[in-house]
């Protein structure tokens, strides 16, 4: 044997070690997970192809506690106010991120509704009371302008959640309407939809599911290429949203109608309220390595972080964690999507696999 192989041979030894003490100490390697095997959540999807638009349902029936960081100027969003650590409810029972812009704030009802037939809620004596807070995007442009997820479409996306879930990236739910890089308007804009990406490290579970609607450009976070946005003027390449705003200083009266990039970050880990408004706060950093420009006033970039269970985790870690699997489900949901409704999808213009 060589002296190189023997010195690699020794260093391969070492490696093998450590790994193993790391293992016998309690350490556990990171892998990927489906997002729906974080327990304690069901998750149902609908969407109206034709009209562009649909929702999808988060429920949590014995509850989840939640709170909310909204960064964008332009949100559509209904019991926000919910989150608020200063508020009494502790947990809530589900949440809705829909099409329709404020149209399809009505969603909730049918989740209401379906919720309080299974009944699930607070008890006021006469009835149990539901709560659900919502968050929709703007893709009234897309599809007809006039049909918008409603409260029947609600109550059947969370039936769909308790009997059969139907999760999926791409083109479905929430997702079914979703374009970015609308600068220049729906001209140059391209589809995107929804996605998600979740992780497991030991016991822990986390993971988030976002629908990419920006009025900016899609990153991949891992190598900085640009995966998604404005297109060019063939409308077969790419260009940079950043840099066609500084071709002018001057105000722009309407920077497109509506956007918005809405997510919800799930975890087995225990946290209350506040500890949840920490965690989407630093889950925003995931949205500002993925898309740019970001938060602007023409979005309303809300995320949702829920806690489910009782791991005991260093909350950090998990804000840390949770702009990561924000960052990887926002790809996935551009490799996801399809063409459609005239708008190129990344995967038919080649800029992913």
């Amino acid at each position: 044997m060589s002296a190189c192989k023997r010195i690699l041979a020794v260093i391969l030894a070492i490696a093998a070690m450590l790994a193993f003490s790391a293992f016998s100490e309690g350490g556990s390697a990171m892998r990927e997970i489906p997002v729906t095997d974080i327990e304690g959540i069901r998750i149902g999807q609908t969407e109206n192809a034709g009209a562009g638009t649909g929702c999808t349902v988060f429920i949590a029936e014995n509850g989840m506690r939640a709170g909310l960081d909204v960064r964008g100027g332009g949100p559509a969003s209904r019991e926000s106010q919910l989150l608020n650590p200063l508020m009494a409810a502790q947990t809530i029972h589900a949440i809705v991120l829909s099409g329709g812009s404020a149209f399809g704030l009505g969603t909730a009802n049918g989740v209401m509704e379906y919720l309080e037939e299974k009944g699930f809620g607070y008890d006021v004596g006469v009835t149990k009371v539901p709560l659900v807070a919502q968050a929709d995007i703007f893709d009234l442009t897309v599809g007809d302008p006039f049909v918008r997820p409603d409260r029947d479409m609600g109550y059947e996306a969370a039936r769909i959640a308790f009997e059969a879930p139907n999760y999926k990236d791409g083109n479905y739910g929430a997702g079914c309407g979703a374009t970015v890089g609308k600068l220049l308007n729906m001209d140059y804009c391209m589809k995107s939809g929804i996605g998600s990406y979740a992780v497991q490290i030991g016991e822990l579970k986390i993971g988030a599911v976002v629908v990419v609607n920006a009025l900016g450009d899609v990153y991949d976070w891992k190598t900085g290429r640009q995966i998604a946005g404005l297109l060019t003027e063939d409308r077969l390449g790419l260009r940079s949203t950043s840099d066609q705003m500084k071709t002018s200083i001057r105000a722009v009266d309407n920077k497109f109608t509506g956007n918005t990039t809405l997510a919800v970050v799930m975890t087995n880990a225990a946290f209350d309220k506040a500890q949840l408004c920490k965690i989407a706060g630093m889950a925003h950093d995931g949205y500002a390595r993925s898309i740019n420009p970001v938060h602007t006033s023409a979005d309303g970039d809300s995320i949702f972080a829920v806690s489910v269970g009782d791991v005991a985790a260093d909350q950090d870690l998990i804000g840390t964690l949770a702009a990561e699997v924000i960052s990887e489900a926002i790809t996935r949901a551009i490799i996801a999507s399809d063409s459609a409704y005239g708008y190129p999808s990344a995967s038919e213009l080649g800029f992913v696999q």
